[in-house]
């Protein structure tokens, strides 16, 4: 398989650190008329306390409400003057702010972005309708029984902070002041540790210089230390008034920055991203058990976990989490040539596409940079893909077979967790 192109050349990769700890990564290129910005701030979800839960996006919402000479109407009037397309949220161990417009526009914008970032008005008097706002979210993962299921399964699977949902709960946002955003901005929206990365369209010493002069003055803090507490805890089972029942699975695999990161994600592409894939074919299709059924490979920088989930009807759930289970453990036995050429087919298309979007190239670079502390370019990427092989998967596999599962069902009664699992 040839990952790419043959006449493409990857662009050059730049990076340039500032003193106060902020990283520009930039990948400059003439091809395109368009040109994106993310930020990555070390502000996520991980860094509330336990009886503010949901704080953190509760701060990245209010942040949108006016900065620096701007209300918040001017702050998005200016932006879609400028045509920015852009997209903001928490995550466990960062917030996020990308942009995307014409590659003329990329300095203005970041203008703007410049004061988003570092002076919010945070208005007090906004501080209600901010949080009606997490709180809509947080009664939309109510209504939505199988994120609510995922969510859950990660607070289960993970240690704590690491398995904390964004949304955090409706009791932490309504006890919310205007001081603790002001303390979460205060102590958490620093350089140190901030990534920011471009893609596109635009002059890389310009971009340089321009960043120097917008954050160069921009003062670190002091980062709080996060120390792991076990998982959350209690029964397998969520009850749940409905027809339908939602089974989760997660077992632990690697990191994005580990050297087999490669190996355990061709093993989850196998068993799904198709539907050629194994629990389509299996759990679906030829049994018909379920009206959905995926399994993905999730990375933080210290640890990566499968998730897998399957939704189906209350009379058949048992037998689904049965079969799901037996195909997740069965992966280990191997995969053929066969799932690893198809799969290979379903990357290059990937990567392609993603080549042709300087949005996704830029938060590519800015995953990397976070992961590996560099960035890696599409035609390295495709490289590690071409060099995969059935008998490096399976060598991974035979050293690393998917045990040790967090399963956790939503539904109207408990199913019996097979043998030998917790």
């Amino acid at each position: 398989m040839t990952a790419l192109a043959p006449q493409f050349t990857a662009p050059a990769i730049f990076s340039h650190t500032l003193a106060n700890g902020l990283v520009l990564v930039g990948e400059p290129t003439d091809a395109y008329q368009s040109a994106a910005f993310s930020f990555l701030i070390p502000a996520g979800c991980c860094y509330e306390s336990r009886d503010r839960a949901g704080l953190s996006a509760l701060t990245c919402e209010m942040m949108l409400r006016g900065a620096g000479s701007r209300d918040s109407r001017q702050l998005v009037s200016d932006l879609e003057n400028l045509g920015v397309e852009r997209d903001e949220g928490v995550g466990v161990s960062q917030a996020s702010y990308s942009a995307a417009t014409l590659g003329d526009n990329l300095f203005a914008a970041l203008e703007i972005y410049a004061d988003l970032l570092r002076r919010p008005h945070l208005p007090k008097d906004q501080l209600d309708a901010g949080r009606q706002v997490c709180l809509l979210e947080l009664r939309g993962v109510e209504d939505d029984p199988g994120q609510k299921l995922m969510i859950e399964l990660r607070r289960r699977h993970y240690p704590d902070p690491w398995g904390r949902p964004s949304q955090g709960r409706a009791d932490s946002l309504q006890a919310a002041t205007a001081n603790d955003v002001r303390k979460f901005f205060a102590t958490n929206y620093q350089p140190a540790g901030t990534i920011l990365a471009a893609a596109g369209n635009f002059d890389w010493p310009r971009l340089r210089e321009q960043v120097e002069r917008l954050f160069g003055d921009w003062a670190p803090v002091k980062s709080a230390k996060l120390i792991d507490a076990e998982p959350a805890n209690g029964v397998p089972h969520i009850p749940y008034e409905s027809t339908q029942s939602h089974i989760g699975i997660a077992f632990p695999s690697v990191p994005y920055r580990h050297p087999d990161y490669f190996q355990a994600w061709a093993a989850v592409g196998v068993l799904s991203g198709g539907m050629s894939a194994r629990l389509f074919t299996e759990v679906r299709e030829k049994r018909g058990l379920c009206y959905t059924v995926s399994a993905s490979l999730q990375s933080q920088r210290e640890r990566g976990s499968v998730f897998c989930y399957a939704g189906t009807t209350a009379e058949r759930a048992q037998e689904t989490l049965d079969v799901t289970h037996a195909e997740l453990v069965k992966l280990s036995a191997g995969i053929q040539q066969s799932e690893l050429d198809r799969l290979k087919a379903r990357i290059k298309s990937s990567l392609i596409m993603q080549q042709e979007s300087t949005s996704a190239r830029c938060s590519s670079l800015a995953r990397d940079w976070y992961h590996l502390g560099r960035a890696r370019t599409v035609t390295e990427v495709g490289k590690l893909v071409d060099d995969l092989s059935a008998n490096s998967i399976n060598a991974y596999l035979a050293a690393n077979p998917p045990e040790d599962f967090t399963f956790l069902t939503l539904g109207p009664e408990p199913l019996e967790i097979p043998l030998g699992v917790s």
